[in-house]
């Protein structure tokens, strides 16, 4: 069955960033393409929107199980910074069965570098609140969560790089990149439990249907899985429109045969 963890983490990984520097590669791996892997200034902004939408309905098993809307913008905190917002809202079947309602929101430099994270979750009978705070100078994470029913707390720190980027900000580093099919990079990406250098291979040319449209596109592979980012065994894809934009129309997750693959497609977009 589809459930919150489930929801959340698959909804996660890929507006996963799935996911600029680059991590330590092995001697094997010749495709790696060293120019796309050098690191975003914290401040130097890369070409980005300055503010749009995007609309995806989550599909499991051919089950419309829920939504997720992702608000990106200018920061009105950070003089030159970003931030965005994530709503995850599961409906229908698996909305009876478990109900979640999900907001994360994100603060990042003009270099896409992660300040801060908050995530508002309500999955089922629990309610937390967890916060993520990233200190480029002292180069650590504070993780901070919360059960506002048993009002338990866990607390983590963890090492990370001066720059590295959260879910949604590696996502839009992936986006300003050009990284043509065989071609391979690595991202920096932390959420306060554990950080990592996620390996991100451009696979092919594809044209997929999705509600917006039939869109041409360059299909993606993001190594978040198996001991990485997240510990559970699954493929993570994500398909970017292959034109200027690199919209992300089209995410998917294949998980155990337990759970199966769980897709997101975009149904709209709007710029502003």
């Amino acid at each position: 069955m589809l459930n919150s963890k489930t929801l959340r983490s698959v909804v996660l990984a890929v507006i996963a960033g799935c996911t600029c520097a680059a991590g330590s590669d092995s001697a094997s791996d010749t495709a790696l393409d060293t120019a796309q892997t050098a690191s975003l200034s914290r401040d130097a902004r890369p070409t980005t929107p300055s503010h749009e939408t995007l609309d995806y309905a989550v599909e499991w098993r051919l089950i419309n199980a829920g939504h997720a809307k992702v608000d990106w913008y200018e920061s009105p905190a950070l003089k030159s910074g970003w931030e965005a917002k994530l709503h995850i809202q599961s409906v229908g079947l698996v909305s009876r069965l478990f109900y979640v309602s999900d907001d994360y929101t994100t603060q990042m430099t003009g270099g896409l570098c992660a300040t801060s994270t908050y995530m508002a979750a309500r999955e089922g009978s629990r309610s937390r609140d967890t916060k993520v705070t990233y200190d480029a100078n002292s180069k650590r994470a504070d993780y901070f969560e919360k059960d506002l029913k048993s009002n338990a707390v866990l607390k983590k720190q963890i090492d990370i790089p001066p720059c590295v980027h959260d879910i949604i900000g590696a996502l839009y580093a992936l986006r300003s990149m050009n990284l043509e099919p065989g071609k391979t990079t690595t991202i920096p990406v932390a959420n306060g439990k554990k950080s990592v250098s996620l390996k991100i291979e451009a696979k092919a040319r594809e044209e997929i249907k999705v509600p917006s449209g039939t869109q041409k596109t360059i299909r993606y592979e993001v190594f978040a899985f198996d001991n990485q980012l997240y510990n559970r065994p699954g493929h993570l894809h994500i398909w970017l429109t292959d034109d200027a934009r690199h919209l992300p129309v089209q995410i998917q997750i294949r998980l155990q045969f337990t759970i199966g693959t769980i897709t997101l497609r975009l149904e709209k977009e709007t710029h502003s």
